[in-house]
């Protein structure tokens, strides 16, 4: 599995997770204890988002061959939600497996 982390600048980060869970929570397993949630998609497949007062830190976890298609899917659903805010910029990075 390969892992990224993304650090989004907003001030709705709380009103973004709560969305984006309760969005996903109908056909996924989904947790939510603010100030974190998290959804697994099936398959080894997660995102994991943390909300702070001026940034949502989300981290997707997949396959390496999937794993840029779910950081555009989850980065797509967010961007939905903060249409009023504009688009807004994931930078993601790979992040490091224990063992590696």
């Amino acid at each position: 599995m390969a892992t990224s982390q993304a650090h989004v600048a907003t001030a709705n980060a709380q009103r973004y997770l709560n969305q984006l869970c309760s969005h996903w929570s109908h056909k996924f397993t989904v947790e939510v204890q603010l100030p974190r949630g998290s959804i697994d998609f099936g398959d080894g497949q997660s995102c994991t988002l943390e909300a702070g007062a001026t940034h949502l830190e989300v981290g997707v976890t997949a396959p390496p061959d999937r794993l840029e298609q779910l950081q555009q899917v989850v980065a797509a659903h967010i961007n939905r939600f903060a249409h009023r805010e504009g688009e807004l910029e994931f930078d993601w990075k790979p992040q490091p497996h224990a063992g590696d």
